[in-house]
């Protein structure tokens, strides 16, 4: 099989027309707080009654469809002083941010080398995961951008984890996420971590597979290869 890299995947056509979250909203049937399980809204809100201000960040944010109508709710309630939204996507495809909202900024970037100006009390990734080569290089990446206190919320099927070309159990690569602080749920697969800490996988990263075909999403989706650097 050959691998991709991070620059040969990010010219994929699976990568390049995803679907999974181009039009996402903030609330409703296909919303973040659905998938999320909370309004991120909720969870700035009440970080505010602590502290003097709040940040989020959205990771494969799409057309950013959901940070601009929670940037308007956030200009709407005279928190724009006090909140601050990025979004970041590999395609420039954003929606258009009314003129009167300057709390949020979108960024045509990849996530593989893009570096934060700030750390987070939200940092979120619906399905984006999906379509990354090295999933657990960014999900380290993404833990270390928190506030001390801050939140990692993500989806991640770990079907799309190979190790040295066969499918390594599940348990084993929930304990790998679990002994580094960062708890995966399977039946919903999402990923949680709460607080900044740096992480080190057993795994060196060899590429990427954008031939995997559909995940438990319906839509084609990116294997990530790895192979142990240490015995289990």
């Amino acid at each position: 099989m050959n691998l991709l890299s991070d620059e040969a995947l990010e010219l994929s056509g699976v990568v390049a027309n995803c679907r999974m979250n181009r039009e996402r909203s903030l609330t409703g049937s296909n919303g973040y707080s659905k998938e999320l399980g909370f309004n991120p809204l909720d969870l700035l809100r009440s970080r505010l009654r602590t502290s003097r201000s709040v940040n989020w960040l959205d990771l494969c944010c799409g057309t950013g469809s959901a940070l601009i109508e929670a940037s308007q709710q956030i200009a709407s309630e005279g928190l724009e002083n006090v909140v601050h939204m990025d979004g970041i996507d590999l395609v420039d495809f954003f929606s258009k941010i009314s003129p009167d909202v300057h709390c949020l900024q979108l960024t045509a970037a990849s996530v593989t080398n893009w570096e934060p100006e700030r750390h987070y009390d939200l940092i979120t990734c619906i399905h984006g995961l999906h379509y990354v080569g090295d999933k657990l290089r960014l999900i380290s990446r993404a833990t270390s951008w928190l506030k001390d206190d801050g939140e990692f919320h993500a989806n991640l099927d770990l079907d799309n984890l190979k190790f040295q070309g066969r499918k390594l159990r599940s348990q084993t690569v929930s304990g790998m996420l679990q002994q580094q602080g960062v708890i995966h749920e399977a039946r919903k697969k999402r990923l949680r971590c709460v607080g900044s800490r740096t992480i080190a996988f057993p795994l060196r990263y060899l590429g990427a597979d954008d031939e995997a075909g559909p995940n438990y999403t319906g839509q084609p989706a990116v294997n990530s290869h790895y192979e142990l650097t240490e015995s289990r």
